[in-house]
């Protein structure tokens, strides 16, 4: 359990760090913003005053000056308005209408926009306080700055998420890769241990034909043939049948039961019910979670509850127990391989369980209810036939 909270300090440390990266970026790319919309300001302020000279030009003035700063602006957007609301010019400002009056208000209306913006120098014209208003917005390449880090920042973040996919595809196959291996070479090496020890039952039972601890070995063989049977089978596609649920589940039941403690109840609640199982592997599930069961109650008086509840189409599986329960913050990794709460534990059963569950029965598994102290129930809903 100590590399899982390992692993998500330095999942935590990694996802810090990338949100200081970009309020760093943002925060930058917002100063440069403030500082251009500084610049268009005092510009604007500049060309409001060459308005101001060209409306009280005589013929002392250098109307070459003026009129060089009047149209040397070719990117702010601007719209000249009286004190009567009307229109007296604009420049780059793209205006919507089809007949000239239409434009007119459409200028007049983005010119109050942009005065209600604050956006706007006003000149005093002459002792009667007649004025105009030179009102303007922020240029296109103004505007496109402003949003230019967010398109840059989800592209990353689209690319990210991109790699993290493949990444954790290949590493999911990887998995797969190891798990199949890992499996078809148990199966291999279990494979001759038991020829032989089949072999040597054979012969014990012509010689001692009426040895008591013959019937439980033989089983205690068939127990290995079916663990052996289990793990091959993992990497392919088993077949599935038409199976009773009830009597496999009392099979488990019964199995269990007689290598646990005395004090742990263990008890089956379903209806007669026909499902597509591969039989061999689904026991394999109800035995790990029964087995987890066992021993989060760490040989103490308590119960598993196996109950069965049809729901349509699918069947839902609730194992219960009154052991020690699972913290919260622990809940999303139990299904993850080498996550364990035991001292010895390899954290493998429940990963494999979830691989069965989902890979060859189509169905999922997941903790519906823990609480330390009080207990967990895990629930396994499949379809009731194969897919």
């Amino acid at each position: 359990m100590k590399w899982t909270d390992r692993l998500r300090h330095i999942r935590l440390l990694f996802i810090l760090v990338a949100a200081l990266i970009a309020a760093g970026f943002l925060l930058v790319s917002h100063l440069l913003v403030r500082d251009l919309s500084k610049e268009e300001s005092a510009r604007m302020e500049l060309w409001a005053e060459a308005m101001r000279a060209l409306n009280g030009a005589d013929e002392h003035t250098d109307l070459a000056l003026v009129l060089k700063v009047i149209n040397e602006n070719h990117t702010i957007p601007v719209i000249v308005i009286n004190k009567q609301g009307h229109v007296q010019t604009y420049r780059n400002v793209e205006l919507n209408g089809k007949t000239h009056s239409d434009s007119l208000k459409d200028a007049v209306s983005q010119a109050e926009r942009m005065r209600a913006e604050g956006h706007f120098v006003r000149i005093v014209l002459d002792t009667r306080r007649d004025y105009i208003d030179v009102c303007y917005a922020d240029s296109l390449l103004l505007r496109r700055l402003s949003y230019y880090p967010y398109v840059q920042l989800a592209v990353i973040l689209l690319f990210a998420c991109l790699a993290i996919f493949t990444l954790l595809t290949l590493k999911r196959a990887e998995q797969n890769r190891v798990w199949v291996g890992l499996s078809k070479e148990t199966a291999h090496q279990l494979g001759t241990p038991i020829s032989s020890l089949m072999a040597w039952m054979e012969i014990m039972k012509e010689n001692y034909p009426d040895d008591m601890l013959l019937p439980e070995m033989d089983n205690d063989v068939k127990r290995l043939q079916l663990i052996a049977d289990r793990f091959s089978k993992i990497g392919s596609q088993p077949a599935s049948e038409q199976a009773d649920l009830l009597a496999v589940l009392q099979r488990v039941a019964a199995y269990m039961d007689r290598r646990t403690s005395k004090n742990i109840v263990i008890s089956v609640h379903a209806p007669e019910i026909v499902v597509a199982l591969n039989v061999s592997l689904f026991e394999w599930v109800i035995e790990n979670l029964c087995k987890n069961a066992a021993d989060a109650m760490e040989n103490a008086t308590g119960r598993i509850d196996i109950r069965v509840e049809p729901k349509g189409k699918t069947i839902v599986i609730n194992v219960s127990d009154t052991g020690k329960g699972i913290r919260q913050k622990d809940i999303k990794n139990v299904f993850r391989p080498g996550f364990t709460t035991k001292q010895r534990g390899w954290g493998l059963g429940l990963s494999l369980a979830k691989r069965i569950v989902e890979d060859y029965h189509h169905g999922k598994i997941f903790v519906k209810h823990s609480e330390v102290g009080r207990g967990t129930t895990f629930s396994i809903v499949i379809p009731r036939q194969s897919q």
